[in-house]
């Protein structure tokens, strides 16, 4: 099977990402408005300038509002959809009359889904799907039928994962006849499992971690983009509110204050950094509906971390040494 990085399938893709879940409102039933629209139309402009060309959705995302908006959007502005590299996911299902909060990775629901996608969407097709959560009771070949169906129709080029393991990517793969080329997994300074992955190992402070080993290697061998989504931590370590949270993270936003200071950029900056001064190109997503942060973040593509300094970031949100 012939494999090859994220760039070589989309040469212009920038890398950081903007996450489209802020978009179209609330997540209740209540439709969007008007203003959810003209909020889509600042939001899009702000990555624009700001060099961000990627956008990643998910059907649920606003309960469908946050692809409706956006649809809204390429709707009257159609020329944007060739500057842009449009990726979505499908496989959740909220809980409904039929039954509770659930995930459904059959041929049947992923051929459905992705016909709302593009309905919601206004585009002919997606770059990228992405299966958004493991499903137990997934049957491989069915996945595989549906993303050749959706292949060989034009309504989507590229496949991927989303929150899957090294085992369950490989596994998927093994039926698959075309390379999946994403898995997005939850990584920031709050969430330090892929990294803990690899410092931990032989090691008691393993013994609790849920992480899938291996997970990050085996992206990195098999030319998988590693997305990692979360990557602004919610504003968290970058002047929200931190009491009743740990000291370790109160600690650590006054280091990422720091070295904004010391690198002369951004709060937000630094924690792109982090993701980035890793050896495995990570594409963090950003998610932040403010367009001074979406300015802000992109500044993380100006500077490198030392070692030092990366290291120094990492102990400290993780609250304790390394062993």
């Amino acid at each position: 099977m012939n494999r090859l990085p994220l760039h070589s399938h989309f040469p212009g893709a920038r890398p950081i990402a903007y996450g489209c879940m802020g978009l179209g409102g609330s997540w209740s039933e209540e439709p969007y408005q008007q203003n959810h629209v003209d909020q889509a139309h600042q939001i899009i402009d702000a990555a624009l300038d700001a060099g961000i060309n990627f956008f990643d959705h998910a059907d649920i995302y606003t309960k469908g509002k946050a692809e409706q908006v956006f649809g809204q959007v390429l709707k009257s502005r159609p020329e944007l959809r060739s500057q842009l590299i449009l990726q979505s996911k499908c496989g959740i299902i909220f809980e409904d009359d039929k039954g509770p909060k659930r995930f459904d990775f059959s041929k049947q629901h992923i051929l459905q889904s992705v016909d709302g996608i593009l309905s919601r969407l206004n585009s002919d097709y997606i770059d990228i799907l992405l299966l958004h959560r493991p499903d137990p009771l997934m049957q491989p070949e069915e996945v595989a039928d549906a993303f050749s169906t959706l292949k060989d129709s034009g309504k989507v080029r590229h496949f991927g994962m989303s929150n899957q393991n090294q085992q369950q990517l490989h596994f998927l793969q093994h039926y698959l006849d075309m390379p999946l080329i994403v898995n997005q997994i939850e990584m920031h300074l709050m969430h330090l499992g892929f990294l803990d992955d690899v410092t931990v190992a032989n090691d008691n402070q393993g013994k609790d971690l849920s992480f899938g080993t291996g997970t990050i290697e085996y992206c990195r061998m098999h030319d998988i983009q590693i997305q990692a989504w979360g990557s602004l931590c919610q504003g968290l370590l970058t002047g929200r509110d931190l009491n009743g949270h740990p000291e370790h993270l109160r600690h650590t936003a006054q280091l990422v204050s720091k070295l904004a200071a010391e690198y002369q950029t951004t709060g937000e900056a630094i924690l792109i950094a982090f993701l980035m001064r890793h050896p495995a190109g990570i594409q963090p997503i950003i998610g932040t509906t403010n367009p001074a942060r979406i300015a802000a973040s992109v500044k993380a593509l100006d500077i490198e971390l030392s070692r030092e300094h990366w290291y120094a970031l990492y102990v400290s949100a993780r609250g304790h040494e390394l062993p």
